[in-house]
């Protein structure tokens, strides 16, 4: 489905490093900057300042066309803070996607005419590269549209589209709150555009498995329960919209009356074409999930399924790697990590073999906070104290740091999924808004306190919070960079932070190092278990006897994990395949510049370009490596 809908879940991202072009903000980036002269061998002269002047107009276009192309996307708009378009949702219909992609090749065609590619610096290189890279992959992925599923077991556009109006649709004056209330409505036609895709891949043949018509109808079912549309409590959207409405009347800026029309309203929108198209969604996934299959199977199992499948593989790891070759590097990874796993046990006493020690861990009280709220409250409270402890060490590693600040919070109980996994959401770039670690918290017993440390620095710092952060809020490069997403990037610098937090000084607890272990473990294990159930056929109950097997995962968050696996084919994978790049490339810069070697100038270098597809970010790694080498 589109891409702004899949950002509701999913994190955004990125940017590179010149005058005119790149960051200012560290003299460790400046010292990992590479420009066209260094890498030439030459002095400054006067096809420098032409290259200069070429790259800053290659920039303002980038500029002028990221303007435009947020225009598609009012949902994007609002990630980022800003208001225009805060009447509307996003047009979810196959022509917008096709009026998307025509403009994009619109664009190309005219870059290639506009600019002289040898004449631009090195930084604006990369930006041009990356603008032709991110076109690709779109008319790449074109001919599978068809094949995304609609929703799964991370969410659906029944949860998005609220989740968005709570979380991201700020309401700051009372045209804020009849934006909202038009949102509610566009909300709706949305979701029915959404409906008529799925239907349209369903005559195709093209459903994800039965559990996710079951997770969607739910998920569905929640969002209008309650008032104004039934008994109980308010509905989510309406107890949302009535904090909002409450928080305008405290701060003066609307009166009693006035509270009450907007009220009404909600109410209004609520029950019009919002929950019409909430109805229509409901009945239609009641009906049609028998004809899904009720024992899950891979993507493969679609109409061309594995040439899907192969795509979403090139998509999620940015590399032209087979499922058979993605495969074998998990097999490796598993035996590796298995030994370190051997030692903590050894480590720690433990009388037994591994697989006794998972289910030591999988199974025993001590790892568990209770399921209640203070249970709660107190996992919370610690996972506060880890992002407290890190936070003190990041000068030491990074010379570039972000200025957005950072929440956790349990996800709302509308969208909550036992055993779901943690996920963070960015802030906006000029830090209004936090950025957010969501934690699922129904369900205690999936959340092992072995894991949570690692969990933490995965989603918060040094990881996917510090990396979106920074790369939103990158000076002096285009625009659409501080914006770009690439999985094996983002994922594997998320899951590199896990063991940089190591080298870091934390895990001092052994039985949380072992959960690092276990983290990566499971990194792991998705390459084995994505590509055995997508490409070679394994049904979900193998690929969760062989994560029960590999693993102390709790059975309850490995089902969940399986799942997402199965209604999101090939994404798994970038993680592991997007860390070792990562480690790959600082082990060369190593090895390479020995005692030149800085750790900061690395990870500002890594970060200072944004989110990158791996080719692009070794070519960065590489052009920095030359440049620390000709002093």
């Amino acid at each position: 489905m589109r891409k702004a809908l899949l950002s509701l879940v999913i994190a955004s991202v990125i940017a590179g490093c010149q005058q005119g072009e790149e960051p200012k903000k560290d003299a460790q980036l400046e010292a990992g900057a590479v420009t066209a002269t260094q890498q030439a061998g030459e002095t400054a002269s006067v096809t420098e300042v032409d290259q200069e002047a070429e790259t800053k107009r290659l920039g303002e276009w980038f500029d002028a066309k990221f303007e435009e192309e947020l225009q598609f996307s009012p949902i994007q708009l609002s990630y980022l803070g800003r208001k225009e378009q805060y009447d509307k949702i996003d047009d979810m219909s196959r022509a917008a996607d096709e009026r998307k992609l025509a403009w994009k090749a619109k664009t190309v065609e005219e870059m290639k005419q506009k600019f002289d590619y040898d004449k631009l610096t090195a930084a604006g290189k990369e930006s041009y590269d990356l603008w032709i890279f991110q076109y690709e992959q779109e008319v790449a992925g074109k001919p599978f549209w068809e094949h995304s599923y609609f929703a799964g077991e991370l969410g659906g556009p029944e949860d998005q589209f609220p989740t968005f109006l709570i979380n991201q649709h700020k309401v700051d004056t009372e045209q804020d709150m009849r934006d909202y209330i038009s949102r509610i409505g566009a909300s709706g036609r949305a979701l029915g555009q959404v409906l008529e895709r799925a239907q349209a891949s369903a005559e195709k043949g093209i459903r994800p498995p039965r559990f996710a018509y079951d997770l969607a109808i739910e998920r569905a079912q929640k969002v209008i329960s309650g008032k104004p549309f039934g008994d109980g409590g308010d509905a989510p959207l309406m107890a949302d919209a009535s904090s909002k409405i409450d928080a305008l009347k405290k701060d003066g800026k609307i009166d009693d009356q006035t509270a009450a029309n907007l009220q009404n309203a909600v109410a209004e929108a609520l029950n019009g074409e919002f929950k019409q198209s909430y109805d229509a969604y409901i009945a239609w996934l009641q009906k049609d999930r028998t004809n899904a299959s009720e024992e899950a199977k891979g993507a493969s199992s679609l109409p061309d399924g594995e040439a899907f499948y192969n795509s979403r593989l090139s998509v999620y790891t940015t590399l032209p790697l087979s499922a058979e070759e993605v495969h074998q590097i998990g097999l490796d990874e598993v035996a590796r990590i298995r030994k370190e796993m051997e030692g903590i046990k050894d480590q720690v006493g433990f009388k037994g073999n591994l697989q006794e020690f998972f289910t030591f861990i999988r199974t025993d009280d001590q790892f568990y906070y209770p399921n209640t709220d203070e249970g709660r409250k107190e996992y919370l409270a610690e996972t506060q104290g880890f992002l407290d402890d890190v936070q003190k060490k990041l000068p030491e590693f990074f010379g570039i740091l972000p200025k957005a600040g950072l929440v956790v919070k349990r996800v709302e109980a509308f969208r909550e999924v036992p055993g779901g996994a943690q996920h963070y959401q960015p802030g906006t770039p000029d830090g209004s808004r936090p950025g957010t670690y969501y934690v699922h918290m129904s369900d205690m017993s999936a959340l092992s306190t072995t894991d949570m440390e690692t969990v933490t620095y995965h989603e918060g710092n040094p990881g996917h919070h510090m990396q979106i952060s920074i790369a939103q809020e990158l000076e002096g490069i285009p625009k659409f960079r501080t914006q770009a997403h690439f999985t094996p990037y983002v994922e594997g610098w998320a899951l590199y932070s896990e063991a940089l937090a190591k080298e870091m000084g934390q895990f001092r607890d052994p039985y949380k190092d072992f959960g690092r272990l276990t983290a990566e473990m499971w990194r792991a294990i998705r390459l084995v278990v994505d590509t055995g159930m997508h490409a070679k056929g394994w049904t979900q109950e193998q690929a969760v006897e062989y994560f029960l097997d590999n693993s102390a995962i709790p059975e309850g968050a490995v089902r969940s994990e399986v799942r997402r696996y199965l209604t999101l084919p090939g994404q798994a994978t970038s993680y592991k395949i997007g860390m070792l790049k990562i480690q790959e490339l600082r082990a060369k810069a190593e090895k390479e510049l020995g005692d030149q070697f800085d750790i900061r100038a690395f990870h500002d270098t890594v970060l200072g370009g944004g989110a990158l597809p791996l080719p692009l970010l070794e070519k960065r790694i590489n052009a920095w490596i030359d440049s620390v080498k000709q002093g």
